[in-house]
């Protein structure tokens, strides 16, 4: 089997970037269902139902539970890495996103919604809510489940 095809079908590292597609084509679903418009920029973009972030970290941390072990310390790193990646999005990166929703706010009110300094409005859509957070997590596993069992 050449060393592509191997990748794909036996990599915990394939697994992330499954898990990561397909949390970002879950999203261009659902604003195609709530607001019937197909917005591929929900495709790339951060922040939304379900969190990215969290399904490929688990996905990858799940690859690697099954296929090194759970008592092996390349599982252990990467459980520390995911909970890192989804305390950032859930915390941090959340509140640097509602930062930017009272600032543009703020320039709008003032009446000089030119957005010159920043040459545009700050971009709310960072992070994600715990729900996001969790569902992101639950398809990671789940993907890295049918993947490597």
């Amino acid at each position: 089997m050449n060393d592509f095809i191997y990748f794909w079908v036996y990599s915990p590292l394939a697994t992330a970037i499954i898990g990561w597609f397909v949390a970002q084509l879950i999203k261009v679903i659902l604003v195609l269902i709530e607001d019937r418009k197909l917005d591929f920029g929900r495709f790339v973009g951060s922040g939304g139902m379900p969190s990215s972030h969290s399904s490929l970290v688990t996905a990858l941390a799940t690859a690697v539970c099954i296929t090194e072990g759970y008592s092996s310390t390349l599982f252990a790193i990467t459980v520390v890495f995911a909970l890192v990646v989804m305390y950032d999005a859930a915390g941090v990166r959340r509140a640097a996103g509602q930062q930017a929703k009272i600032l543009n706010k703020i320039v709008e009110d003032w009446g000089k919604a030119t957005y010159s300094d920043t040459e545009k409005k700050l971009k709310e859509l960072l992070g994600h809510t715990p729900k996001e957070v969790f569902v992101g997590a639950l398809l990671g596993i789940a993907i890295g489940i049918v993947r490597h069992i």
